[in-house]
């Protein structure tokens, strides 16, 4: 019998008579809750959300157009085998079946005056192919190629931290406890965009053949990242991992026909020309260039020379997808791993246990054998020094004994896998609070920066040289916990004061040629922003330069000024969302009412900003989940807003003051009624 339950948060329990009907089962509730959601990714993929929503998204058609994403999606479903590709269509045939029920409850449709489109047979490989394309390093490629040019190449270690885009996900394991028959526990944080709806969709999977309680990406079928078999669990982090390259190329045009440099001359590159329908708005033309390295994304505007983007995906025309079954199937943490022999992309540092005990720390995905310089800057086509090799770095397929620890940080396991990592302090404050026996939920949610050479500068500057109300606040600074607890004045006016130290730092003498154009894409605007990059890396700064003067400067502007204000009152929630209905405008508005947020991007709990551009949170924990292999019932997790993706739906952000408070909730666990039939 084919069915649907839904627990006390409407999380779906899903149960069929096979892996397929269970997936033509999940597509389909993806599509009854999530309808407007996966439409968007779809038409992302496909780059025509401009077509739907207007001339903002143009940008990122361009990208899509040029990048290929579509075309990539093709390529990789025509190469998944029989029995994938099937569990796929099926997923698709779901969707399509409920697409337009959903859209008749989704008011974004109504006020764009758009209708849903059925679904190709690889458009969950698409969308897949959105969430990650730009979730590699490329783009800082592109900015260590502005700060080489304006800066000197010595400079590119002021920035080597994550970039604006980086994950600050957190995973741990603690190892089974023999005295006292617990099994093995693994918790994590995965933190991406704040997207509205949420990225993650709580969903369990049954059918006779496994029992699966985890996070789907809506619009891809399975659960890729997270999930309890009731035998054996897994979570993922970034790896950090450098598997995309940018390639310098040089073109040449004879008519409709582009050559483009090779080590041996000039060859032809592939080349045509898409329209892209813009909403309320003319037509526009985007030009597609493929070389043999790989798709033209870019054009530098300052030398000329087109960017080309070469990964692993385009490059084997496979994704990970064969992957996903299995994973569905695993009971020990070496089916975890040989289901993972598949995946490409994005590289994962992943950490799995069983309730036999076992637990496993992998590396998963393909990282090409290349030169170093690859993974630093674009590096000249025509050069043969920069060709892949043709092999990969192998899977990493570790036991672990005792506790593990994955945030974004250099390992033993991923050294070799990538250039830049986060610091090492998420890491050490995760051991630091499990071996004091802190809950996991305490320990998703620390809220404590540590001592850094930002905070550091504090220390160094002389009270004496600042007038009263400078001093006084340097001296509560001083004595401030450093906790970003959102009740905290004392870190709101942290806050401000780095603030306003950033802005200075946009003039610095050192740092000042930073503000000349870089010539890339707006749509990477948010990895090549001087304003930005300075924001996030205002430890490395003051590390490096001589920054005793503008902190005074900034400590004084503070102090003089208004009150900042308590850490809450700043940090305000911003989801991402389209903002095409006033439904969901409003619905944003009310969340900000009711929650306030703790947390920073350096903190455990890494609720991202940007300091000198704006404190607002727009990337933290998409979801927190403890998975409990002694009994799996007793899991719990939650995700920032609820299971719904519709406004006005009682599941729509009923989780959000959970989130917001760092609470957790059941995992559904009881028996499957079937209470709703489809």
């Amino acid at each position: 019998m084919t069915g649907v339950d839904r627990d006390h948060w409407g999380v779906p329990q899903l149960r069929a008579g096979d892996a397929d009907a269970l997936a033509r089962l999940q597509g389909r509730v993806a599509a009854l809750d999530r309808a407007w959601q996966i439409s968007v990714e779809r038409w992302r993929a496909e780059g025509r959300l401009a077509a739907h929503v207007g001339p903002a998204e143009l940008a990122w058609d361009r990208f899509a157009r040029r990048v290929r994403l579509d075309d990539t999606a093709r390529r990789c479903y025509e190469r998944l085998d029989p029995d994938t590709r099937r569990w796929v269509g099926a997923y698709v045939d779901g969707v399509n079946s409920g697409l337009a029920e959903g859209a008749a409850a989704a008011p974004e449709f109504a006020a764009t005056g758009t209708a849903p489109e059925p679904w190709h047979p690889w458009s969950p490989l698409g969308v897949f192919l959105v969430q990650h394309v730009l979730f590699s390093t490329f783009p800082n490629k592109l900015w260590h190629a502005h700060v080489a040019r304006t800066l000197g190449p010595e400079a590119a270690g002021l920035f080597a931290v994550e970039g604006p885009a980086s994950s600050g996900s957190n995973a741990w394991a603690l190892p089974a406890d023999p005295a006292t028959g617990r099994g093995p526990l693994i918790a994590g944080d995965p933190h991406r965009l704040l997207e509205l709806p949420g990225v993650y969709q709580q969903v369990r999977l049954a059918c006779p053949e496994f029992d699966v309680v985890g996070l789907a990406f809506p619009g891809v079928p399975g659960v890729p990242h997270f999930g309890h078999t009731g035998h054996v669990a897994w979570a993922v982090t970034n790896a950090m991992a450098d598997y995309q390259d940018l390639y310098r190329e040089r073109l040449r045009r004879d008519g409709d026909r582009v050559l483009v440099r090779d080590a041996d001359g000039w060859t032809p590159a592939a080349r045509h020309v898409e329209e892209i329908e813009v909403r309320g708005g003319a037509p526009e033309t985007v030009e597609v260039i493929e070389t043999p390295r790989g798709p033209v994304i870019d054009h530098d505007r300052v030398t000329g020379e087109a960017i080309a983007l070469r990964a692993p995906s385009r490059v084997e025309a496979r994704l990970g997808f064969e992957a996903l079954l299995p994973l569905l199937r695993a009971r020990r943490t070496g089916d975890v791993a040989d289901a993972l022999r598949h995946w490409v992309e994005p590289v994962n540092s992943v950490l799995a246990a069983d309730t036999g005990g076992g637990v496993r720390r992998l590396v998963a995905g393909l990282v090409p054998v290349r030169d170093e310089r690859c993974r630093r800057e674009p590096v000249p086509a025509w050069e043969p020094a920069y060709r892949w090799r043709g092999d990969y770095l192998p899977l990493v397929d570790e036991p672990v004994d005792g506790v593990a620890v994955c945030a974004n940080d250099r390992r033993d396991d991923v050294a070799a896998h990538g250039a830049d990592f986060a610091p090492p302090y998420r890491a050490r404050r995760i051991r630091a609070l499990l071996a004091d026996g802190t809950e996991p939920s305490t320990v998703h949610t620390d809220d404590r920066l540590p001592a850094g050479p930002l905070y550091r500068l504090l220390d160094r500057l002389d009270p004496d040289r600042l007038d009263e109300p400078a001093r006084a606040l340097l001296l509560r600074l001083r004595g401030w916990d450093r906790a970003m607890a959102a009740g905290s004045a004392e870190a709101g006016a942290y806050a401000a004061w780095r603030a306003a130290l950033a802005r200075r730092l946009r003039v610095h003498p050192r740092l000042r040629a930073l503000d000349e154009p870089c010539g890339f894409d707006e749509l990477f605007a948010p990895w090549t922003d001087p304003a930005a990059r300075i924001g996030l890396a205002l430890d490395h700064l003051a590390a490096a330069l001589d920054l005793a003067e503008p902190a005074a400067e900034a400590l004084a502007e503070v102090a003089a000024g208004p009150a900042p204000g308590e850490w809450g009152s700043r940090h305000l929630l911003h989801p991402v969302h389209l903002g095409v209905a006033p439904a969901v405008t409003d619905a944003v508005a009310a969340m900000r009412r009711r929650v306030t947020l703790a947390g920073d991007t350096d903190c455990v709990l890494a609720t991202s900003s940007v300091p000198g551009v704006s404190d607002a949170c727009w990337r933290g924990p998409v979801a927190r989940y403890v998975w409990d292999l002694t009994d799996r019932a007793a899991s719990r997790w939650v995700v920032p807003f609820g299971a719904s993706g519709r406004p006005g739906d009682g599941h729509f952000a009923d989780q959000l003051t959970h989130w917001a408070a760092g609470t957790l909730i059941p995992v559904p666990a009881g028996p499957l009624t079937g209470d709703e039939t489809t």
